[in-house]
């Protein structure tokens, strides 16, 4: 071979590595694009042509909203009051049981006013929630605590509707409304029974009584709390076994919604600790599920009724007062004079159940603090025979006691 040839032979293969590196570089980059792309893409979301990822903004918070929106409503109360008076339902007195002294919308007028010259005026609002397509609404008893005021429900719609409280449970702090109305957009009912502390929690209601539909998102701090054990519930026992949140409940949508990330519904929000951070509580769903059906067959509540105020005995409480037990529920007076103990003529009282005995066990069910008193007796109907494990001055006795219905 000439030394020409020689020299074209070197020059092709030269040529050639040089075209396959290039061409191998090229066809690797869109090889490893192409790849990144496709694995990018299992994790959801869009790309632009340069591989840059748009997430979609939608999520469970979002869509249960959209889901339960419609079916909140905000209830207005009015009330005939004189010309040139000012009141609301935030100087009520049961519902400063829950939210405290410093929320202040207004002062009774005591000057200059005209009792033969009534006007309508509206006097305060609450959340409350559709239960069916038909018009029933739970919301909290102390947003309808007032004989005298007359309640308009206003739907996420901005439809209006004049409502009729059918009935108002003093233990849970429930009431039950209804509307004249059908097909209406109604919420989904969860299962409050298997909550975990820690899981999304969703509040939707009127907040301050003018902003409709708020919502607040945090999540479950606690289960089967016990709130001010007898404080301001007239004969009631106590609202106890409630779900303690750190979403927002603020003044006005208390009786709106506490929802799972599913969307359902599975508390009635009603209360914070004033004064507190993001502290609030709401009733477990399923203690509304047996209330709905006593009222479509019967028109009212009906609930057994023991008629005593106690605590809930824990380690703590019991190493502070030397008690001889470290769980039951303890017969003790309220913070008022008139909170008595043991109701006179109730069904406790007639048992001969006193302050400072301890109840152990109801039907050979320990109470704990999460299995409280109102849990056990929720089990029984008016007229039931209970029998309970007592403490009385240290020594141990079992007694029966006949449950009376509660009046509303």
């Amino acid at each position: 071979m000439s030394e020409e040839n020689k020299k074209f032979l070197s020059t092709i293969v030269i040529i050639s590595i040089i075209v396959s590196s290039i061409f191998g570089g090229v066809v690797g980059f869109w090889s490893g694009v192409i790849s990144q792309n496709a694995d990018l893409s299992r994790l959801g979301g869009t790309f632009s042509s340069g591989g840059v990822r748009v997430v979609n903004e939608e999520s469970a918070v979002v869509d249960a909203v959209k889901k339960v929106s419609p079916a909140v409503v905000s209830i207005i109360i009015s009330k005939n009051l004189p010309a040139g008076s000012q009141n609301d339902l935030f100087n009520n007195y049961f519902f400063r049981q829950f939210f405290g002294n410093d929320f202040n919308l207004g002062t009774p007028n005591n000057g200059n006013q005209d009792y033969q010259n009534l006007q309508k005026q509206e006097i305060g609002g609450g959340s409350g929630f559709i239960l069916t397509a038909d018009g029933y609404i739970a919301t909290n008893r102390h947003v309808v605590s007032d004989d005298k005021a007359d309640y308009t429900v206003l739907t996420n719609s901005g439809k209006k509707y004049p409502a009729k409280v059918l009935a108002r449970d003093a233990v849970n702090d429930l009431a039950i409304l209804k509307i004249d109305a059908a097909g209406l957009p109604a919420v989904e009912l969860g299962d409050s029974s298997n909550l975990n502390v820690g899981q999304t929690a969703i509040a939707i209601g009127n907040a301050l009584g003018e902003f409709r539909n708020t919502v607040s998102v945090g999540v479950i701090s606690g289960l089967a709390r016990s709130v001010v054990a007898g404080g301001g519930f007239e004969s009631s026992e106590q609202l106890s076994n409630v779900i303690q949140t750190d979403a927002s409940i603020n003044p006005g949508n208390s009786g709106g919604p506490l929802l799972n990330a599913a969307g359902q519904v599975i508390g009635i929000n009603t209360a914070v600790v004033a004064g507190a951070q993001n502290i609030g509580f709401a009733i477990p769903i399923n203690e509304v599920k047996g209330s709905i059906e006593s009222v479509k067959a019967t028109g009212r509540i009906v609930r057994p009724w023991l008629g005593l105020r106690y605590v809930l005995i824990n380690q703590a409480l019991a190493d502070n007062n030397k008690l001889p037990v470290n769980h039951g529920a303890l017969i003790t007076k309220g913070q008022n004079a008139s909170d008595l103990a043991v109701i006179p003529g109730s069904p406790a009282d007639k048992a001969g159940l006193k302050e400072n005995d301890i109840i152990t066990q109801v039907n050979g069910h320990d109470i704990t603090e999460t299995n409280p008193l109102a849990n056990e007796l929720s089990r029984f109907k008016p007229g039931d025979e209970v029998s309970l494990k007592i403490l009385h001055e240290g020594k141990e006795k079992n007694i029966k006691v006949k449950l009376e219905e509660m009046k509303q």
